[in-house]
């Protein structure tokens, strides 16, 4: 796939805010695994402060979130959303997708490769893939948000011209983020506002977890007693992923800016790791007695350790406590020895701890000490965010193993919607709140320059002749190292040279690759690389390219042109320059 640059018209001028712009809509979406939120916000609304929306279909209750759940009937449509789908009763033909479908199966690698899927989760439903499930949450999600939104403000909300701010977690690649951005696109939550907006794919931003929560955690520096030049770690913990990052503090509240300390981190040990160790507990506890294995009574007792026992469970001082799961079907006979008397299946605590908690706690605390390493600076804060974060054990376990080394551990009041507030707060503030970004990756070209005396001695079988009679050697041309430290939006500049042997031969291919190593490589076989996309650049609207091609010459000729690369931290962009001035922009497209 590949993208053709807008250079078919004049140099794009760029635009300054307007008033309008000032007091846009911002709308932020966190897709959770487990569960999802929206916030909104705008300069007209409650004195420029975050609203969430509380009131759900389903619940004459308020919720800050709800279930990220779907319930299709056999024909794949769409039957109950949120709440309505997660509480509905058994329905005949009906399959019912929650917590462990969604992110997890919409992590790149199992959308490149089936194979690669958990195999502890289970099937989609028929003729449904795992993109079409994010579509239809999305779009459920999206058409009520748009209602609610409207009967909360009135005709103050332009949804139409709203910009729309979605999260992923740290650990998703550009390939990734993209497959989000498309997903969203097609759910609809950004279109076409009136003839000639040809830039509405544009209020769509994609924006990482943790910079999200990093920037609701720093408006509450107060409370923390953070202030500038202070670093603090966010550690996200949310259903699926644990995402961390690492920010020093710039500034304050109404001129707050942070800036990224090193490269993000993330993990799939979230909190639904710990539903799967149970259920594989209450598997193998009870493989003797089937009755209690079925579909129906699996999700019970799944559901009182969920709803209840995951996030007050104490830890080791819960070692000789008993905790007591009701069983569906009580007619089975007792059996003391897998803990089955009298209607309940009974766990001892130490072996819930030692089954369910410890493995996935553990691995949560091992990310955290990685990040620290990776700061050569001290940490003034850690901040847990993400319903995860509830969880009295995990944050036991943290508060005793960096509690001596991070003078401030915390919990924000309003931690399981740091993430969503802090999008809609990023986007109210109209201007980028998180000054530099560390590069998670290499971005680097393929590239043919004339060969030098190096590539004839270390490569000469990569050295031939191009059509002008050069010398020239296929190489490696880095646009960015991992790790190096980027301003948002900050844009890296590469110049090309074209030669076009004919005025039909207009079209430039650029392939961008990635690389996980720390290594500087200057050939293309020194170490393994992933193509990342391709832009195709249409030449022909250049003046210099129009020039050369209306005078007849046989001998070709060549156009200079220069291709600048944007990173932020969700996302890569690409821009097309000729003589200092933008002549095409666009996000890439990625490959599958």
């Amino acid at each position: 796939m590949s993208v053709t640059s807008r250079g078919t018209s004049p140099p794009m001028v760029p635009q300054q805010p307007s008033f309008a712009d000032e007091s846009k809509l911002s709308v932020s979406i966190d897709f959770g695994t487990t569960f999802s939120g929206v916030a909104y916000g705008s300069s007209r609304i409650a004195a420029g402060k975050v609203q969430q929306i509380l009131n759900w279909p389903g619940s004459f209750e308020t919720f800050r979130k709800i279930p990220t759940c779907l319930l299709y009937d056999q024909t794949g449509q769409v039957l109950a959303w949120g709440i309505e789908a997660k509480s509905a009763g058994p329905v005949p033909g009906a399959v019912k997708c929650e917590w462990y479908v969604f992110k997890l199966f919409l992590e790149p690698h199992a959308l490149r490769d089936e194979s690669s899927v958990n195999p502890r989760l289970p099937a989609l439903p028929p003729g449904k893939r795992a993109i079409d499930l994010i579509i239809d949450f999305l779009s459920c999600l999206w058409d009520y948000a748009k209602q609610q939104i409207t009967r909360e403000i009135g005709a103050v909300a332009d949804l139409d011209t709203a910009d729309v701010w979605l999260t992923v977690p740290a650990a998703w690649d550009a390939t990734g983020c993209q497959m989000m951005r498309e997903a969203a696109i097609a759910a609809g939550l950004v279109r076409s506002a009136r003839a000639g907006d040809h830039e509405w794919r544009d209020r769509l931003r994609i924006i990482s977890e943790p910079e999200a929560a990093a920037v609701h955690c720093a408006n509450l520096t107060d409370v923390h007693k953070l202030s500038p030049n202070q670093n603090l770690m966010i550690c996200d913990a949310g259903g699926g992923t644990v995402d961390l990052a690492v920010y020093r503090i710039m500034g304050m509240l109404s001129n707050l800016e942070i800036a990224e300390l090193c490269a993000r981190s993330g993990a799939n040990c979230g909190s639904l790791f710990l539903d799967l160790r149970f259920r594989e507990l209450v598997k193998t506890l009870l493989a003797d007695h089937p009755v209690h294995l079925d579909r129906v009574s699996l999700a019970n007792f799944m559901e009182k350790f969920s709803e209840t026992e995951k996030l007050r469970y104490m830890g080791e001082e819960d070692d000789d406590k008993m905790f007591h799961f009701t069983c569906f079907n009580v007619e089975d006979s007792d059996d003391a020895a897998v803990g089955l008397v009298n209607g309940e299946l009974t766990i001892p605590g130490n072996l819930l701890r030692r089954e369910v908690f410890d493995p996935v706690v553990n691995e949560v605390l091992e990310l955290i000490e990685a990040q620290t390493k990776k700061v050569d600076q001290r940490l003034d804060a850690l901040l847990l965010v993400g319903g995860f974060s509830g969880s009295e054990y995990l944050f036991r376990k943290v508060q005793e193993r960096f509690g001596p080394r991070i003078r401030v551990i915390a919990r924000p009041a309003d931690c399981d919607t740091a993430t969503v507030r802090g999008a809609a707060q990023y986007g109210l503030a109209r201007r980028p709140l998180v000054s530099s970004v560390i590069a998670p990756q290499s971005y680097m070209l393929k590239v043919k320059l004339p060969a030098e005396p190096e590539d004839w001695l270390k490569r000469p079988v990569y050295i031939h002749q191009n059509d002008a009679g050069v010398a020239i050697c296929e190489n490696r041309q880095y646009l960015v190292a991992k790790g190096a430290i980027l301003r948002k939006g900050q844009r890296l500049k590469t110049t090309f040279c074209k030669f076009s042997q004919t005025p039909s031969d207009r079209m430039f291919v650029a392939t961008l690759y990635t690389s996980d190593s720390d290594k500087i490589m200057r050939y293309t076989d020194e170490g393994a690389i992933m193509e990342l996309c391709q832009w195709t650049i249409d030449l022909g609207a250049l003046p210099s390219f129009q020039q050369n091609a209306s005078v007849p010459n046989p001998d070709g000729f060549y156009t200079e042109f220069e291709l600048g690369l944007e990173l932020d931290s969700a996302e890569v962009r690409g821009v097309l320059i000729y003589q200092g001035r933008d002549w095409g922009r666009v996000v890439f497209d990625y490959r599958a």
